[in-house]
């Protein structure tokens, strides 16, 4: 017999406008340059080519055995960007909920989103100081960048609740994620086709071109954020309007709040079935371009090709997905979307070598699958956040997608290292994405809400 349980009464947010949350979509538009032109193709690269300088390498050599020295430790310079990978995400573990916790207590959240949104974007564009052996110089800012850009995501995302009721988050989150993959991907195309048009196959060039394609981003992500600055309106909570130190009441409230989220547990059960399943999705994204070149034998064409496809067709996917969660609910979308992921690593597992088309076509079913799966998990958790602690809570759902996220690559790894074989790799990442859906399946969404004092949305 189906549970019955009165809705609870909750304090809805003042109407927001068109005007408002068109702002707030435009950050997505400006940080996700990062992700894209920075993270996903440019600077993996050209760290490591400039660690290898400084470590005594041939520029353009197809090997280096060379180490450098940060700090007196002794690193491989091709290990140089993974280490501070693993060290900003480390970092942010730590940062992410104070960050949260004070713009809960803040009366301008929007002056936190403009400090983290140009401290990041100055860094990146900083990159074009990174020449000759300045690998220190190169990594710092990068660690910097980092840290920001996860701490802008905590006070963007603390802004939904604000902007639409339980039956508008949906839509909502949907364009914003829409909107991020649409200017990360146009800024990326112009990258590319600048690279392809200009490099003369010289290694000076290509790292040249590199510097000033990562630069790029973050003028693109300081321009852009001047929009959502202008047209985003402060929506104090009733700590904030009360006054005192935002830095100090912030660390006594995370402090409180941290005791008092084992009184929600389904949240808590929320976060676990989303720290699953997302790992999965991460680690799918991390190792596309390895999986392609390795396994599958293609051509680097073939793979930046497949990456802008990803990038314009997540555009459409966060609005298709957007629009079935109107008509079944946010639940049972991202349920199904992860039903799809299933098959498209099975899909992969059996796609031959050497075969581009086929490796496009799937890139374009994870492009369908993945905007929406994001961008509904957003707002489903912006559902079980009682009122007044969104920039805390949503200080934790960052840790959950950006600070666990080497699970699923260290899943990969040692299954490769026993098999010697990326697609019993790639397939066990099944795993992440069965136990997700059953977690996730097993959260009772309404009571959740309900539990946290919100009011459920018409349609789960």
């Amino acid at each position: 017999m189906a549970e019955t349980v009165a809705p609870a009464v909750d304090n809805p947010p003042p109407g927001s406008t068109r005007r408002e949350r068109t702002g707030w979509y435009f950050y997505d538009w400006a940080m996700s340059a990062f992700s894209t032109t920075v993270i996903t193709v440019f600077l993996g690269p050209f760290l490591t080519t400039v660690t290898e300088l400084a470590a005594g390498c041939e520029l353009g050599a197809d090997t280096c055995d060379g180490h450098v020295y940060p700090l007196g430790i002794k690193v491989a310079a091709g290990s140089y960007f993974p280490y501070l990978v693993s060290l900003s995400v480390l970092l942010t573990v730590f940062v992410l909920p104070v960050v949260g916790a004070i713009a809960d207590r803040s009366a301008r959240k929007k002056r936190l989103l403009a400090v983290a949104a140009f401290t990041g974007a100055g860094a990146t564009t900083a990159m074009l100081f990174v020449t000759g052996e300045r690998y220190l110089l190169g990594g710092a800012l990068f660690v910097v960048a980092n840290v920001v850009f996860g701490a802008g995501v905590v006070v963007y995302n603390s802004f939904l609740p604000r902007l639409g009721g339980p039956d508008d988050r949906d839509g909502i989150s949907s364009r914003g994620w829409a909107m991020g993959y649409l200017g990360g991907g146009l800024l990326l195309t112009l990258n590319l086709v600048a690279v392809q048009s200009l490099d003369n196959g010289q290694p000076e060039r290509t790292l040249d071109l590199a510097r000033w394609s990562i630069a790029s981003a973050g003028l693109w992500w300081a321009a852009f954020t001047l929009v959502p600055l202008r047209w985003l309106r402060e929506h104090p909570t009733t700590a904030a309007l009360a006054g005192g130190n935002p830095l100090a009441d912030g660390f006594r409230q995370l402090g409180r709040t941290v005791r008092q989220m084992r009184a929600y547990p389904l949240t808590l059960f929320f976060l676990l079935a989303f720290l699953v399943y997302n790992d999965g999705i991460q680690t799918v994204i991390a190792l596309a371009s390895q999986y392609g070149t390795k396994e599958l034998r293609l051509e680097q064409s073939t793979l930046i090709v497949t990456i802008l496809l990803v990038q314009f067709l997540a555009f459409g996917g966060a609005l298709l997905l957007g629009a079935l969660a109107k008509r079944i609910g946010a639940w049972k979308t991202v349920l199904l979307s992860l039903a799809l992921w299933t098959v498209v690593i099975i899909a992969a597992f059996r796609l031959p070598a050497e075969a581009p088309l086929q490796f496009m076509l799937l890139g374009a079913a994870i492009g369908l699958v993945l905007g929406g799966s994001q961008a509904l998990s957003r707002s489903l958790f912006s559902q079980l956040i009682p009122a007044g602690k969104e920039g805390e809570y949503y200080g934790f759902y960052e840790i959950s997608d950006k600070g666990t996220s080497w699970l699923g690559p260290l899943a990969f790894g040692l299954v490769f290292q026993l098999t010697a074989s990326y697609r019993v790799g790639l397939v066990s990442l099944l795993i992440f994405f069965v136990v997700g859906f059953a977690l996730l399946a097993a959260v009772p969404m309404r009571r959740a809400i309900i539990a946290v004092g919100n009011t459920p949305p018409r349609v789960l």
